[in-house]
């Protein structure tokens, strides 16, 4: 049975993708037309699973939006299989499905798994197609690591690593919690073997997933002595890992960052709100002035490192004087790049007892003039890159210019040139001769 898998939301989407594909194609039946093969083309695809994402209410929609487009398709072949999968499937479970919710969302949907039910799907799937009833399994299982579970990796060239899953913050505009369940650490050695698995299979920049990465912890090995052990493995070239809570982000992890040659000078690094009132009220459980004091200990570690963030304008009770605390700290920090966002309530978050709400004009107001502000800091930073000779990993042609690779610094910038397509997955020194938009120009510098 063909399968595909579409991806929405996060890098740990991606990951848990990776995960399933890898989980179907190594079920083992005693029946040749029950084995599973992963294919990349809709049209010879038997089973369609969605692997959603529920930070934004949007992101549901668009997935919704998909499901809708391919009705037509099941309505032409009965026997093609539509499941859900991921944070909407943990939300909404037996609410996808009409025949089993009057409230439902759509009676084409055959089969839902949360995110603790992966390993199931095959059972899950099996079960559908020879019953033709519909299926949901959506229990949490604080227990489940997918433990000695191998991903099979889609994308060519960079490795996605989860160290950790679910999250224990409870910030109150956040559904994750919610979705993802209790936080919880994998094996170190797992992780470890799993690095350098991918490294010997030509994936030299790898980035360690997890909610809040900083808090890992297994048994004595915290995420500073994780990191530092992932930067020996001699496979790899680089290193990320995201995303990062500021409560968590610890003097031991700058310094080990500062001292590993293979963990790259970037940080993202979300604050949300420059307002304290308004951080206590998202439980971000630090200030303003302690995020402050962070990036400046991260600039004097390493004082070429690129940081980025997530804001939100607008969130509920905001006053103007408020978000001016917001507008005033993203000036001061000098961000190279922002994720910005108007607040938008999440229902099951406990933001939505909140009455307070900022009026809508308002919050697009506010959310502009972050991104007007944003936009020239963030021009003037790549600005500063010409002149400079960039170590870039090239990763493919460029999506605007089939002309140019492409490819990113260790920074995490992309950056395009002229060359040839042999150099497609190599390290090459790129002169940054020009910046337009979130781009940067560049001229192969050749070999001595």
């Amino acid at each position: 049975m063909k399968f595909i898998i579409e991806t929405y939301g996060c890098q740990m989407n991606v990951a848990d993708s990776e995960l399933i594909i890898s989980i179907l194609e190594n079920y083992k039946s005693l029946q040749p037309e029950e084995m599973f093969e992963y294919t990349e083309d809709i049209n010879q695809a038997q089973i369609i699973i969605f692997n959603t994402c529920s930070v934004r209410e949007n992101a549901e929609r668009r997935v919704l939006g998909r499901i809708s487009n391919e009705i037509s398709r099941k309505q032409r072949d009965r026997s093609i299989l539509i499941g859900v999968v991921g944070c909407m499937a943990q939300r909404l479970g037996e609410k996808l499905n009409l025949k089993s919710n009057k409230r439902g969302i759509y009676p084409q949907i055959d089969f839902v798994a949360g995110v603790d039910q992966y390993e199931k799907l095959p059972e899950i799937i099996q079960e559908c197609k020879k019953k033709h009833k519909f299926i949901a399994q959506t229990t949490f299982n604080y227990d489940e690591n997918y433990t000695d579970l191998l991903p099979s990796r889609t994308n060519k060239l960079n490795a996605f690593v989860t160290i950790m899953r679910g999250c224990n913050n409870f910030c109150t505009y956040c559904i994750v919690p919610y979705t993802r369940g209790r936080e919880r650490s994998r094996p170190v050695e797992e992780i470890l073997k799993e690095i350098k698995q991918a490294g010997e299979e030509g994936y030299y920049d790898v980035t360690l997933l997890g909610q809040n990465v900083n808090s890992y912890r297994y048994e004595d090995i915290n995420f500073p002595k994780l990191l530092q052990r992932a930067n020996q493995i001699d496979s790899i070239k680089r290193l990320r890992f995201i995303t990062s809570h500021p409560k968590d982000l610890s003097d031991e992890l700058i310094e080990v960052m500062a001292n590993s040659e293979k963990v790259c000078e970037h940080i993202h690094l979300p604050v949300q709100s420059g307002n304290n009132e308004i951080l206590k009220r998202m439980n971000r459980n630090y200030t303003a002035e302690h995020y402050i004091s962070t990036i400046q200990k991260l600039r004097n570690a390493m004082p070429n490192i690129a940081i980025t963030t997530d804001v939100i304008a607008g969130f509920s009770g905001e006053t103007e004087e408020q978000f001016m605390d917001t507008f005033n700290l993203m000036k001061e920090i000098r961000y190279d790049f922002a994720y910005m966002f108007k607040y938008s309530e999440r229902s099951g978050t406990k933001a939505t007892e909140f009455k307070d709400s900022v009026p809508e004009k308002e919050r697009l107001a506010r959310l502009q003039r972050l991104i007007d502000q944003q936009t020239i800091i963030t021009t003037e930073k790549y600005k500063q890159k010409i002149g400079c000779v960039e170590e870039i990993y090239v990763e493919s042609f460029s999506r605007k210019n089939a002309n140019l690779l492409s490819g990113k610094t260790r920074d995490f910038k992309i950056t395009v040139f002229e060359g040839d397509e042999s150099l497609i997955h190599s390290f090459v020194k790129v002169k940054i001769i020009d910046a337009v938009g979130w781009t940067l120009k560049g001229k192969l510098i050749a070999d001595d």
